[in-house]
């Protein structure tokens, strides 16, 4: 299924992202809307059925984790992806992920070899304070965050200053994380027990290959 033809009810290119949300130490500029609601939903759909959702396996304390949370991971060529202790082989394109990455590319003037895709069954699922700092990543390179279904709260908190940014990020919005982020600040997305629909996050990265 492609749904090419029906991404946006609005102007890409004239798109005004509001200011730098961080005090400093980095880039972050948050999308509202880079497809419409039908879009959005069709592609949440469209994602559930056809991407090869896989249980994540990770190494914490030495221990190894079989999370609920699913995850997938899709690049232009063979990349391995390693983090947490455990490697992932990625996948091929679908149609739809060649799309949104399209989009995001199109928005953010960046360009994108790598996806990882994370699906969230409902709020007791999230993810912990991490950086995405891996050596594998390009330096400083942008990472573009795509949300279909539910809201989520969104929380950074800088390294040093332990200072704190928080938002709410929705169906089809682009949250766009620049520059020195990484290095400076830690990111999660906070569990919460009041939330009962499922989210797919898309992040797309640039992979040292």
């Amino acid at each position: 299924m492609s749904l090419k033809y029906s991404l946006v009810d609005m102007d890409l290119f004239n798109q005004v992202p509001i200011k730098n949300l961080l005090p400093t130490d980095g880039g972050l500029f948050y999308f509202n809307q880079v497809v419409n609601p039908l879009t959005a939903n069709a592609y949440f759909e469209a994602l559930t059925e056809q991407i090869d959702w896989k249980n994540d396996e990770v190494k914490i304390f030495g221990k190894h984790f079989i999370t609920k949370r699913k995850m997938a991971w899709y690049a232009d060529q063979e990349i391995l992806y390693t983090y947490s202790q455990s490697t992932k082989k990625s996948l091929p394109w679908t149609i739809e992920l060649l799309e949104i990455k399209k989009i995001v590319e199109q928005i953010s003037g960046e360009s994108y070899n790598s996806c990882l895709l994370n699906l969230y069954h409902n709020g007791e699922e999230g993810m912990g304070w991490h950086s995405d700092d891996e050596k594998s990543i390009v330096r400083n390179s942008a990472i573009a965050s795509v949300s279909f279904g539910a809201l989520r709260k969104f929380s950074l908190k800088h390294k040093t200053s332990k200072q704190k940014v928080s938002l709410l990020l929705e169906s089809g919005s682009l949250l766009l994380m620049k520059d020195e982020i990484q290095r400076y600040w830690l990111h999660s997305l906070p569990k919460s027990k009041k939330i009962m629909a499922p989210r797919i996050n898309l992040t797309f990265r640039k992979m040292v290959i």
